[in-house]
């Protein structure tokens, strides 16, 4: 028993380079198969069998990100070029106050969405899809929220930030109702959305990013008990969801082309069902959260 632990402990724990090499061969083979359209089963099976070892190395992997993130926080904060930023009156405002930081970080995401709503609109346009349209007017809405926030970042009423919040959370609860709707007209028609090319590796690096960085801005923000940063933490981390549900689709729609329709139906409504589902818990989660704290509120006023 003692043997077989240990083969499993130097087939699954490797160190940090191994690691990191064994991840990006496992994945990157499985994405030069489908990206180049191999048919022979031996590679294609063997690429599955790279991709699962990668994610489980990966997963056992993740015992080097908090040691690893300690040791570049340290190095860059004690970087001479990061001393000269502190220095500025701007940079030293960035690195020390978190409101500050998280409105950049919200007009940024603004931006962005924008560019990213303006790709939207013209592939739904080129590409003559519904589906591309309405996830840009979803993207919309959340574009409009995070303007709505950033503007109101340096309030220092708690009843205002509470109020905010529970705007926040009702709109999100308005906004899945059309998303529910999205997710259920891809389900009956068995369509999804379709990015050309090798544009869906793209958009599957970004999805997987900003889920990550999501959930990791959510964690770190709860030490702060601000309505308003949770509620922008909150925002991106729907926005990651979104992308993740359109990425899966079009995976569906672009690799299984061979699948059975009903597989295709069921994977769409599962992702969909799912995202639909924790969108409703935060937003309820927001509003509950929100009217308990301004009822305390008022009770101490």
């Amino acid at each position: 028993m003692e043997t077989f632990k240990k083969l499993l402990k130097k087939l699954f724990f490797l160190p940090p380079l191994p690691t990191v090499l064994a991840a990006l061969f496992g994945y990157g083979f499985v994405i030069a198969v489908f990206a180049f359209d191999i048919q022979n089963p031996i590679p294609r099976y063997a690429s599955y069998l790279a991709s699962t070892y990668a994610l489980i190395v990966t997963c056992t992997g993740l015992r080097y990100v908090k040691p690893a993130v300690g040791s570049v926080k340290k190095y860059v904060s004690g970087h001479p070029l990061t001393e000269k930023v502190r220095s500025t009156r701007l940079g030293g405002k960035y690195l020390t106050d978190v409101r500050f930081r998280t409105g950049v970080s919200l007009y940024q995401g603004f931006f962005i969405n924008l560019l990213y709503i303006a790709m939207k609109l013209v592939s739904g346009v080129v590409y003559r899809s519904a589906w591309f349209i309405a996830l840009a007017v979803y993207y919309i809405l959340l574009a409009v929220m995070r303007l709505l926030l950033a503007r109101r970042l340096n309030a220092q009423d708690e009843r205002v930030e509470w109020r905010r919040y529970r705007f926040c959370g009702v709109m999100l609860l308005l906004m899945n109702q059309a998303l529910a709707g999205i997710v259920g007209f891809m389900v009956h028609q068995n369509r999804g959305f379709h990015y050309p090319g090798l544009l869906i590796y793209a958009m599957a690096a970004y999805a997987f990013y900003a889920v990550t960085i999501a959930v990791i801005n959510i964690v770190k923000t709860r030490r702060y008990q601000s309505p308003l940063l949770s509620a922008a933490k909150a925002i991106n981390l729907v926005a990651a969801l979104v992308s993740i549900l359109s990425l899966t689709t079009a995976m569906l729609s672009q690799f299984g082309e061979d699948d059975d329709p009903l597989f295709r139906q069921a994977m769409t409504a599962a992702v969909g069902g799912g995202v639909c589902t924790i969108v409703i818990g935060m937003a309820v989660y927001m509003i509950l959260r929100a009217s308990k704290n301004l009822k305390r509120i008022k009770k101490e006023s």
